[in-house]
């Protein structure tokens, strides 16, 4: 179905992959894993065609095959558009394909009334369902999906698996949903950056998400293990080796010129002793493995009491514009508690978080982060990284602030740079940072994992589940839900109920 030989591709004299070599078959389901800018959807736009700011070489085949490709976002001129024009190019079209529209808007649980809506107005979850939807109808050969479990309801997340494992056509997809990982990938293509980002690597194998990341702890378990002590065993060898040399070459310079034989006898035992040095010295000693490090961030200093009111709400009707989305929301968050809001894409998920931390971001008692679902709502307002989360603009500030970056795997240039220039994971990891530096001890999070890595995610769960502060969060990672949460409420059109 397609085949890949010695596929390079480099960035301003930056490898992100290396001889890449690759065959996708029928049923292959192949996730591309790997920390924010190792090159994921540049390696999608590869194979496309339609990359413009890499220098690509070695062989695509395609072999006749088209590709359905599911950008990670709408591009802009087509937000204008109604779902109509969107999914069908002209009634022709539309005639073509409509006994299978209804089936799949079912399928993906939409009505016929959205057709008539302008993407702008969608959800976010709802713009990912039509972008799928419009794939399905054109019935590609292979489908390429980059990030395609952004903004899906629970609901959705579980049918996107369901027809990721039904279908034989081969898929390719970057995720950082790893429930979705585990339940799909036959295949994982994880691409990394070693020795400080300076040197790119990439491991392709047949097999599941869980048994990878599983097989890859243990080898890197092992392979350390062996290291350090074949390290500790050349330390003991070379310090007794030393010890004699030192020996021998005091005999040497103390002996009496009167004993020519005592001479000859020591300066065969030193070179000798050099010889086991020069030996020991070019033996090959495993090394501890080269592997992209982990984040590391904490909360420190943060403390709220049990007994705190933090908000009383009440809403008769939640509304965008004229739209009522919910009615009859009540909620009250008491103490450091961490909740979680769940609901069907377009139900006004977002648009209640938003305005809760509306309520509570002039308050004077609680420190209130937020993390929005779209991040350039908030950050367009800066141009540069450290205009963002250094609000004091000090040196004992910026210092920290370097600090955590540097923590969050942010290079020198991207902690100087302009956040145009950052993936939405790097955004991501930098208002998490921006939450820690305002020592923030309520955290208003509108997906907060959604845009991070697979293999980073697990430390973020373990960081924001220990958080004594109170979390008010907007999820549909099912691992985040039960890891870090205490009470998960559901949001519907009739208000807001607690799941028992």
């Amino acid at each position: 179905m397609l085949e890949i030989k010695d596929l390079t591709i480099s960035i301003n004299d930056r490898y992100l992959i290396k001889n890449l070599n690759l065959i996708l078959n029928n049923s292959d389901k192949l996730a591309i894993i790997g920390e924010e800018g190792n090159g994921k959807s540049t390696l999608l736009k590869s194979i496309l065609g339609i990359c413009e700011y890499a220098e690509i070489s070695g062989n695509i085949n395609l072999k006749g095959n088209r590709i359905g490709y599911l950008e990670q976002s709408i591009s802009a001129d087509k937000l204008d558009q109604s779902v109509y024009e969107f999914l069908f190019v002209d009634e022709t079209d539309y005639y073509d394909k409509v006994n299978n529209l209804y089936k799949y808007l079912e399928l993906i649980n939409l009505t016929d009334d959205i057709l008539k809506q302008k993407i702008r107005t969608l959800s976010g979850g709802e713009k990912v369902k039509i972008s799928i939807l419009k794939l399905l109808l054109n019935e590609y050969d292979i489908l390429f999906l980059d990030e395609p479990t952004n903004d899906l309801d629970i609901e959705t997340l579980e049918w996107l698996e369901k027809f990721i494992n039904s279908t034989n056509k081969p898929i390719i997809y970057v995720s950082h949903d790893e429930t979705l990982l585990a339940n799909t990938a036959n295949m994982i293509l994880h691409l990394e950056q070693i020795k400080k980002k300076t040197e790119c690597r990439h491991t392709l194998l047949k097999i599941g998400y869980d048994t990878y990341v599983e097989q890859r702890l243990r080898k890197i378990e092992k392979q350390t293990q062996v290291a350090r002590s074949e390290k500790r065993k050349f330390t003991k060898q070379h310090e007794k080796l030393q010890r004699i040399m030192q020996k021998v070459e005091y005999q040497q310079n103390t002996i009496s010129r009167a004993d020519p034989h005592g001479a000859k006898v020591l300066k065969k035992k030193m070179h000798s002793l050099k010889s086991q040095e020069k030996k020991l010295d070019e033996a090959e000693l495993t090394e501890v493995p080269d592997v992209e490090e982990s984040i590391s961030f904490f909360f420190e200093d943060v403390e709220m009491p049990r007994t705190k009111n933090i908000i009383n709400l009440n809403i008769d009707e939640l509304k965008v514009s004229d739209k009522i989305l919910s009615k009859n929301i009540k909620l009250d968050v008491i103490g450091n508690i961490h909740l979680c809001i769940i609901g069907k894409n377009g139900v006004g998920k977002s648009t209640l978080i938003k305005l809760i931390y509306n309520e509570l971001k002039d308050r004077n008692d609680i420190k209130v982060g937020y993390m929005p679902q779209t991040y350039d709502d908030i950050l367009n307002n800066y141009e540069y990284v450290l205009d963002f989360i250094s609000s004091q603009g000090n040196k004992e500030e910026i210092t920290k602030a370097r600090l955590l970056l540097g923590n969050m795997k942010f290079t020198k240039e991207e902690m100087i740079g302009k956040i145009k220039n950052l993936s939405n994971g790097s955004k991501a990891k930098l208002f998490l940072v921006k939450l820690v530096l305002d020592k923030c001890n309520v955290l208003i999070l509108d997906e907060p994992t959604r845009n991070v890595s697979p293999l980073s995610n697990p430390i973020i769960r373990k960081v924001l589940s220990e958080y004594d502060g109170t979390i008010i969060s907007v999820s549909h990672d099912r691992k985040y839900i039960n890891e870090t949460i205490d009470n998960l409420y559901i949001l519907t059109t009739e208000g807001l109920l607690k799941e028992k």
